[in-house]
């Protein structure tokens, strides 16, 4: 499945509506260090939900889990990664693999993802180039704001959407991976540039944090049209391991490919 998307540009557009091929599916927790969290709901869980992004900063950086499931259709398909953010320098490296069916072979070749502010560089993707070469997109030329497109939501930009929650309710208090968080749900509004490439202006949302306010878990669901036809987005990201080493090496310019990619 192809997911096109306007002005994403030359070889990266083609990369990346390529790497939209599907989505959900992987469960993990944040770090076995937390304390443990107080039962009963907080005065203002909304407030509490937009303060995300600003405790993952805090936090430094973590390990990321990370499962995009699209459905059109009868058709669903699933799209995992792995690997670590930084979220002071609001970069990452992925390792993302595609179901088999979404790239017509029986192999399924990782990509490796580096996520960096304005933009996505994937190697391994696309027929055509260089098995050294990295392909460059530019994240704020697309209609979603690189939310779907990459195949992983970058882990900081799933973060900020909580910023605009709403209708913030408490759920209760659960146990992920072995540690307690509690379990936010509302809507986020989406940011003006990036909800015109979605059907609604908002969207829900699952939140999970734990006792120091860290996003452990958050599910958001997304739904736009394609060429007719409407999908269904659920994208996962897990975030454990606070503190990790999350170096980035951002290719050379020398290193990027800037030719045709094969469709």
């Amino acid at each position: 499945m192809v997911v096109q998307r306007n002005g994403a540009g030359r070889a990266g557009a083609m990369v990346a509506a390529a790497v939209v091929g599907g989505v959900l599916a992987t469960v993990a927790g944040c770090g076995a260090n937390s304390a443990e969290i107080t039962s009963g709901p907080p005065a203002d869980p909304a407030a509490l939900v937009r303060t995300a992004a600003d405790r993952l900063v805090a936090a430094g950086s973590s390990q990321v889990t990370t499962s995009m499931e699209m459905a059109t259709g009868g058709t669903r398909v699933t799209i995992r990664g792995a690997g670590a953010y930084d979220f002071r320098h609001r970069t990452g490296q992925l390792t993302v693999l595609l179901p088999q069916d979404a790239v017509g072979v029986d192999e399924r070749r990782p990509i490796t993802e580096l996520l960096a502010p304005g933009a996505l560089y994937m190697k391994n993707r696309g027929a055509g180039v260089p098995a050294d070469k990295w392909v460059r997109v530019d994240t704020a030329s697309l209609a979603d704001g690189n939310l779907v497109t990459g195949g992983a939501t970058d882990p900081y930009t799933a973060a900020e959407l909580l910023r605009a929650a709403q209708n913030v309710t408490y759920v209760g208090d659960e146990e992920l991976a072995g540690v307690k968080v509690r379990h936010y749900r509302g809507s986020a509004e989406l940011p003006a540039k990036v909800a015109k490439g979605f059907s609604k202006g908002a969207v829900p949302f699952d939140a999970y944090l734990d006792a120091a306010g860290r996003l452990c878990k958050v599910r958001h669901q997304f739904s736009y049209v394609n060429r007719g036809r409407p999908v269904a987005v659920a994208s996962t990201t897990l975030l454990y391991g606070f503190g990790v080493t999350a170096e980035v090496r951002l290719p050379a310019a020398r290193d990027i490919f800037d030719g045709k990619i094969q469709p």
